[in-house]
């Protein structure tokens, strides 16, 4: 049975990378309909940015030399490091008990929400790796950031989370799906590239639900 771990990033509450992600939800739920979902919403809900506490956790797990999660709690020995564990306990949990992680998050100021950030920050530790797990982020950008585009080298997005994913999770079974232009539907400096905004989203929806499937087995 298949578990599937949702998180939305964005500040409005009816954006795009939002709509993105129900939209995966709900075909991920009919390709697998034993499959069991757990839902977080960063942005309503923010995580806390990680204290001295969470420090002194990751220093123990440094010294202790350990990749085994389940040793955390144990590390945790000074009072601060113990309040620490106790934000940092029901978000691992939620990871380790996910087959797929679906984060669906904005490009702001060409990277990721600072509550996307905080979360990642809390359920990372040295060494960790998460095994088979398998990561999909639905993204929706102001501009373009496609290959050839003026502005694709400044998409510290995707590249930042690949790599975060890789180097911190290893994980490399991940898969972007980038809604672009979003702001031709707000800007009228950009009226004139709605319909590649439109395309642009019609793509991303039909690839949402082409990986909705193929993640769902």
């Amino acid at each position: 049975m298949t578990h599937l771990l949702h998180l939305d990033a964005s500040a409005r509450p009816n954006s795009v990378s939002r709509a993105l992600g129900a939209e995966f939800v709900e075909s991920w739920r009919a390709a697998a309909p034993t499959g069991t979902y757990t839902y977080r919403d960063l942005a309503a809900e923010p995580t806390p940015f990680i204290d001295a506490g969470w420090t002194e956790l990751c220093d123990a797990v440094l010294a202790a030399g350990t990749t085994e999660l389940h040793r955390l709690p144990d590390l945790a020995t000074t009072p601060a490091a113990k309040a620490a564990w106790q934000v940092v306990e029901p978000l691992l949990a939620q990871v380790l008990a996910a087959d797929v992680i679906l984060i669906g998050t904005p490009m702001y100021n060409y990277s990721i929400p600072a509550a996307l950030k905080a979360w990642l920050d809390q359920v990372t530790f040295p060494r960790m790796s998460l095994g088979q797990r398998r990561f999909v982020v639905v993204s929706a950008r102001g501009g373009a950031y496609t290959p050839g585009a003026p502005k694709a080298a400044f998409d510290y997005q995707e590249r930042y989370l690949r790599d975060f994913f890789a180097g911190h999770f290893a994980v490399t079974d991940t898969a972007f799906v980038h809604a672009e232009l979003a702001n031709a539907v707000q800007d009228p400096n950009l009226a004139h590239l709605r319909e590649a905004h439109d395309a642009s989203l019609l793509a991303a929806q039909a690839r949402v639900r082409e990986l909705a499937v193929e993640y769902a087995r």
